[in-house]
């Protein structure tokens, strides 16, 4: 039904009073109202004995299904309940071997079966949007606003076999505000006071007080479903009429008119009071007159004279525009020129006509390229049109983006009035005084270059784990923020001035922002420890220093990013030239975890763009501050809008939002090992995006008897200990050779009693706070399986007594290869170790690799001829030998098996966001 448009997942609570008496239901539904009715009914104490649900789509099964089978609820997915009229047996069956006492029906696509409905104790109830009588039938929200209801609201009634005919039970109502669409009011009123409604009537019923009010038939409407086909705008109405209708099918399924023979859907409708503003003429197919293209939308007036305005239009490709920039693309929105820039321009066509020499006159339609103009001759343009014009200015890319001489005269009228300047960024910070600067932290959604709340009003708080305080409230982005996410990035990427940049200009603009970067590194690094509490001596020269030399690193490959040319058999007596070239994807999604938030932004994210690519990136929910903040430094860098777009927020909603999206072409992803497998479906099943995964990891480290051991003791404590132990390629696992284990494990616990445990921006400060509580939890439950496994706890174990999410440096030693923590990737302060044979090195090779992980490893040992044997047989993307943790931009990084695939950083990187054409040539 088409009530159920909107998407956007919302968290309800009824009161948590529990009542008397509890009734056994059997749920028949589907989507996100029916989950939160059943969630919400189990809350109250109701026990759900079935829930009756539509079949999987895609892989995919219904949000329904997925809290059911999460509780253990038994869940019924038939595909169907009757067969030419008559209820099939099997399914009437399994229904009634549930034992329900009454049926609850959320929101239900399928025919029920009446045997079905009045089987239960207490019968059926079902809800229905809009105050019955009214608007019977699947689209009653869109017809509500269609007929221009002042009153809307939704009914919860017995089920009978009429259709919405039954009697009522409880009726809610809410007023239409002028300008609400479908989405605006079932997100207001009919989704969050539905799921109420719901689990009150099924109360009422339990305590025996419910109503059975028989529907009048007075005033009864019903209307038949709306779809695309039958959604066209009748424009020779009254103003208000067209506008109702518009909003009736805002957003689906969209209201359509015609354009220079175009559909073009139409959204955004709202009721214009006064004049209206300047703007251009625009024929509408069936107006009365035509409409009008202003700096606020489209104008569209009705045949009582009366006007709305539309803000956004939809084309037959999909794609969709501000209906404001309708005419920015073509010649219709020329600015008329006073007599002054005339003459103005009349010099300027004398400048293109000098450097034009070979054509015998400079037309408005001539293109600067077209007649032969080469990159001197920009330069030239240029700087002679700021000598004869002192003050404005120009730059050579203006000229790229606006060829033919009426469009340079365009640009250059409205640069010299100051009309093209782009608008100032502005930014609500939160602030923080720390670390003896005040801290300036964007906190908002960043789209299309500016920073705004999420479309749903939302926020989450962002905690600082070192005292568990808030450091501020973070938008919590909707999917309706990815989509406008992904709009502007798909639009950045074919209609902006980064898809049509020069290579080596695109670089320029890389450097500029790694050396902003650079000039608030002591902010970035600050806003990294208290978001992630990361050291912040270590923030600043890894988690900021790497993201800086990691930009410039790909910043300088900008323009060296080419294909070559290919011998082929030549197809006599005609000759053949075949090459390739390496062309950018288009729009890119990023996922980043939380253990190195601007880090991970910069791996994947340098690479990305220095592609030329642009990009949705999602932070981690715990720690986007960072994320925010390079999205400031951005827009300072001047890229251009629509280029990077950050949504913080979960990665239930907006993560998967980026992996279904149609418009999406790759996805990179670092995190945990399931997560990626579901991503890595999602993106099959939507588009076959592209997809590289940096997952989980369990890596060895394998120390011998010849190492050297002050090294070993030092770099074996790093490769666990570095970053809190929130390290991808942390090592898992050590295996130490038989005859120095004691003493090694002795040296290690030694060096972990001077390690000090505190305030991550204390310069002094060792080893800082776990990230956030629930991973703090999961690492002492990790400590407690280990210890019930029969590892034996050296160190450590507990949680440090103060305030904030410390764990204290801990060392298993006696572990053997089938306990969990042999097995499976704490991800925290914890060593794992287990001792070998003195000289088994191709047994301890085999444990080292008996893993379904793959991201990394490392031996220890001063004989060169072991060092290349044991690094040629370890199964992992990375080999450090004698080192740990030494990673560096021009190097590959990626694993194998489930630590998944694809590569970040070096040239390798660039790979993952480029796709290669091939083209052959006859002459």
């Amino acid at each position: 039904m088409l009530w159920t448009a909107s998407q956007v997942l919302r968290k309800f609570s009824t009161s948590s009073n529990y009542y008397q008496n509890k009734l056994k239901l059997a749920i028949i539904g589907q989507s996100f109202f029916g989950q939160e009715v059943y969630s919400n009914l189990r809350k109250q104490g109701h026990k759900v004995v079935g829930v009756f649900t539509v079949p999987d789509k895609d892989g995919k099964a219904d949000p329904l299904a997925v809290a059911a089978e999460k509780d253990g609820t038994p869940v019924f997915k038939f595909p169907r309940w009757r067969v030419k009229g008559k209820p099939i047996p099997e399914v009437v069956e399994a229904y009634k071997a549930v034992g329900a006492e009454l049926n609850v029906m959320p929101f239900c696509s399928q025919f029920i079966p009446m045997n079905i409905i009045d089987d239960p104790k207490h019968g059926s109830i079902i809800y229905h949007p809009s105050i019955l009588p009214l608007h019977r039938g699947a689209s009653a929200i869109n017809w509500t606003l269609i007929h221009g209801d002042k009153k809307a609201g939704f009914s919860v009634f017995w089920a009978d076999d009429g259709l919405d005919t039954g009697p009522t039970l409880l009726q809610r109502e809410c007023a239409v505000e002028p300008n609400d669409t479908v989405d605006t009011l079932y997100n207001r009123f009919l989704f969050p006071e539905g799921i109420k409604a719901m689990v009150e009537s099924v109360q009422l019923i339990a305590d025996g007080k419910a109503p059975r009010i028989p529907q009048s038939e007075e005033g009864a409407t019903y209307e038949g479903i709306q779809k695309k086909s039958n959604a066209k705008v009748n424009m020779a109405q009254p103003a208000e009429a067209i506008h109702n209708w518009i909003r009736g099918h805002d957003k689906v399924p969209g209201a359509t008119t015609v354009i220079d023979g175009q559909t073009v859907t139409l959204y955004g409708s709202s009721m214009l009071g006064g004049s209206a503003p300047a703007g251009q003429p625009l024929e509408i197919e069936g107006a009365t007159q035509p409409g009008l293209v202003t700096k606020n939308g489209l104008v569209l007036y009705g045949t009582d004279g009366k006007a709305l305005l539309v803000k956004n239009l939809q084309f037959e490709d999909g794609k969709m525009i501000s209906a404001a920039k309708y005419f920015s693309s073509g010649e219709s929105s020329s600015v008329e020129l006073t007599d002054d820039e005339k003459k103005i321009a009349k010099e300027i066509r004398n400048i293109w006509k000098g450097i034009l020499s070979n054509v015998p006159a400079v037309e408005d339609t001539t293109d600067f390229f077209k007649s032969g103009a080469a990159s001197m001759d920009v330069v030239r343009l240029v700087e002679e049109v700021k000598q004869k014009c002192a003050g404005i200015q120009l730059q050579t890319e203006d000229v790229y983006m606006a060829t033919t001489f009426q469009d340079f005269i365009q640009m250059f009228v409205r640069r010299l009035r100051g009309e093209d300047q782009e608008e100032e960024l502005v930014i609500d910070y939160a602030t923080k005084e720390i670390n003896n600067m005040t801290l300036k932290m964007p906190y908002q959604c960043f789209i299309n270059g500016n920073f705004e709340d999420a479309e749903n009003g939302k926020v989450y708080d962002t905690i600082n784990p070192t005292d568990g305080s808030v450091i501020c409230k973070v938008a919590y982005a909707s999917v309706g923020d990815v989509d406008r996410a992904v709009a502007a990035a798909k639009e950045a990427f074919y209609e902006g001035p980064w898809g049509r940049m020069n290579p080596r200009d695109r670089g320029t603009m890389l450097f500029r922002l790694a050396d902003l970067m650079e000039e608030h590194q002591e902010e970035l690094a600050t806003i990294e420890s208290i978001d992630s509490g990361a050291v912040y001596t270590l923030a600043l020269k890894t988690h900021v220093g790497m993201s800086i030399q990691t930009f410039r690193y790909f910043a300088g490959w900008c323009d060296k990013i080419h294909g070559k040319t290919i011998p082929i058999n030549q197809a006599r007596p005609n000759r053949n030239l075949t090459f390739t070239k390496r062309e950018p994807i288009g729009v890119c999604a990023i996922i980043i975890p939380w253990n190195y938030p601007l880090m991970m932004l910069a791996w994947k994210s340098a690479a990305c763009l220095a592609a030329g690519n642009t990009l949705v990136l999602k932070p981690a929910q715990v720690t986007p501050l960072t994320a925010l903040k390079f999205a400031e430094l951005s827009a300072k860098a001047g890229i251009p809008k629509g280029v990077i777009n950050i949504l913080p927020g979960s990665g239930g909603m907006v993560g998967q939002r980026l992996s279904d999206h149609p418009d999406i072409r790759k996805l990179g992803f670092t995190g945990s090992t399931p997560i990626g497998k579901q991503i890595m479906k999602s993106c099959a099943l939507s588009n076959l995006k592209k997809v590289s995964l940096e997952l989980g990891g369990k890596s060895p480290l394998i120390i011998f008897s010849d190492c050297d051991m002050d090294k070993a003791v030092r770099m074996g404590m790093s490769s666990v200990y570095f970053n809190k132990g929130e390290n991808c390629i942390a090592a898992g696992r050590l295996f130490v050779e038989e005859s120095i284990h004691d003493e090694y494990i002795s040296r290690v616990v030694e060096e972990l009693k001077k390690m000090k445990i505190g305030d991550p921006l204390d310069r002094s400060t060792d080893h800082g706070p776990q990230n956030h509580k629930a991973h703090m939890d999961k690492l002492l439950e990790y400590c407690e399986v280990g210890l019930k496994e029969g590892a034996t706890l050296v160190y450590g174990g507990k949680q440090v007594d103060r305030p904030g999410f410390f764990m204290e440096p801990t060392v298993f030693t006696g572990v053997e290869d089938h306990m969990f923590i042999a097995k499976e990737e704490s991800f925290g302060p914890i060593m794992v170790v287990s001792k070998f044979k003195d000289g088994d090195v191709d047994g301890v090779l085999r444990r080292a690799n008996d893993t379904e992980y793959g991201l990394a490893s490392g031996v220890f040992t001063r004989d060169i001829n072991k060092a290349m044997y044991v690094s040629e047989r370890l199964d992992a993307g990375t080999v450090f030998v004698n080192t740990y943790n030494k990673t560096d931009v021009a190097s590959p990084f990626g694993g194998f098996k489930q630590s998944g695939f694809g590569k970040d950083l070096g040239e390798d990187a660039l790979l993952e966001y480029l796709k290669t054409k091939a083209i052959t040539v006859e002459y």
